[in-house]
């Protein structure tokens, strides 16, 4: 069989491989992107749309391991783990619960704010590019919050953010109607996050992924990877798919969930755990918030992307089960009219139902670094609930570290080795 020489091989469709494949065309590379499904088929497709410096608290904080044993055996639960065998799971959560303290998110939260606010410059960049144009809005988020004693709780994360630079206002009941007019929102009160943004996700993805082919790049759908073969030294010769082998001068590993797998054949553990998530999307009503919203108790984001309306939540750890669970989305469903009694999504058009497997490591940063043992390897994965958020700014330092250029944030905290 003959072996096609590319320059660069970016491993993964969605919304970090896409950046990462336009990125490194501006920088001059040739590249050829290999993606198993459809371009945006995976958790790029389905997630909430949001650009989220409100997200700068990564998920192993204080306090979420209780609340996860708490909620790990009931069904209905915003975080939920399968009961099973499973040693990689065993360890995962060791982890996870050994990077659930203050120091470590005391690091951390710089780092994700520094990331979201440059990828939200970033997309407003891509957003004028010719044949882009993906509803790209910078409005800001409200979380919404029914108990006093959580709302307040809350605050302490708050002013966490506050103190590394991202602007938060605390709401009353009265100022969050009057940011929406004609919403009728039961709550005690709520924060806005003014520096947030929402787009509609698949056409991010899939209009990049336009315009890179249109200016060059080589992408390559229906087109999966099987594994990567060493040559003996620390680069990887061949890798191989089920439309033929390829030699790449750089390999850009940035398919989420499957990353571990993909990259086993090197003695490489990606301590990477698949995170199912669901949403539910519906044609927008007329009564629909005007900007995005999180029912803080419920775990259950509500995004208003274009001409839809997207319900999204829950964390379910059942390893890589695309199943879609009717109970848990009927909770995400049942929350809405909790926090918005004239939204009731029974009498909305549906659009979608939809699951996908978010990508988690255990200290809630991504795994983005040139990989030490394999010098023609770079990894991006990793990135959990935030992958849309981050995609511009991790394919912009994807296409620095490949290029050998300065690279232009610190990323020693996201080492592809720091479990090792």
């Amino acid at each position: 069989m003959a072996v096609e020489e590319v320059d660069v091989l970016v491993i993964g469709g969605g919304a970090v491989g896409v950046c990462a494949a336009h990125y490194l065309s501006q920088a001059g590379r040739e590249v050829t992107l290999v993606e198993k499904g459809e371009i945006c088929s995976g958790s790029s497709h389905g997630n909430g749309g949001l650009i989220v410096p409100s997200h700068s608290i990564p998920l192993a904080a204080p306090g979420v391991v209780p609340k996860a044993l708490k909620w790990m055996l009931k069904s209905t639960s915003p975080f939920y783990i399968k009961p099973r065998l499973d040693r990689e799971l065993m360890s995962w959560l060791w982890r996870f619960w050994r990077c659930g303290n203050r120091r470590q998110v005391r690091r951390a939260v710089p780092l994700l704010r520094e990331l979201n606010l440059a990828s939200m410059e970033l997309f407003q960049e891509l957003s004028g590019l010719d044949g882009l144009d993906f509803n790209l809005e910078q409005r800001g988020m409200i979380l919404l919050f029914k108990e006093l004693a959580q709302l307040e709780h809350e605050m302490s994360s708050v002013e966490l953010m506050r103190n590394a630079g991202v602007h938060a206002e605390r709401l009353t009941p009265a100022q969050i109607e009057e940011m929406n007019p004609g919403l009728d929102a039961r709550t005690v009160g709520g924060v806005y996050f003014e520096q947030d943004g929402h787009l509609v996700p698949w056409r991010f993805v899939k209009q990049l992924a336009d315009y890179v082919s249109r200016h060059g790049a080589d992408v390559r759908p229906h087109t999966q990877v099987l594994g990567m073969v060493p040559d003996g030294s620390r680069r990887i010769r061949t890798v191989r798919t089920t439309r033929g082998d390829f030699e790449a001068r750089d390999i850009v590993l940035a398919s989420g969930s499957w990353s571990p797998a993909l990259s086993g054949g090197l003695g490489l553990r990606l301590p990477i755990q698949p995170a199912k998530g669901y949403s539910i999307t519906y044609k927008l009503p007329p009564n629909a918030p005007n900007l995005p919203m999180s029912l803080m108790e419920a775990k259950v984001g509500i995004t208003p992307m274009g001409e839809f309306l997207r319900f999204a939540g829950t964390l379910e750890l059942a390893g890589m089960d695309l199943t879609i669970d009717q109970v848990r989305v009927g909770a995400i469903l049942s929350a809405v009219p909790e926090y918005l009694p004239h939204i009731r999504p029974d009498e909305l058009e549906l659009v979608e139902i939809w699951s996908g497997l978010r990508p988690c490591t255990p200290d809630g940063l991504p795994l983005l670094g040139r990989c030490r043992d394999w010098e023609n390897l770079t990894i991006a994965a990793g990135h959990a609930m935030i992958g849309l958020s981050l995609g511009p700014i991790t394919g912009k330092l994807v296409a620095e570290m490949v290029t050998g250029a300065p690279v232009s944030v610190d990323l020693e905290l996201t080492r592809v080795e720091r479990f090792s």
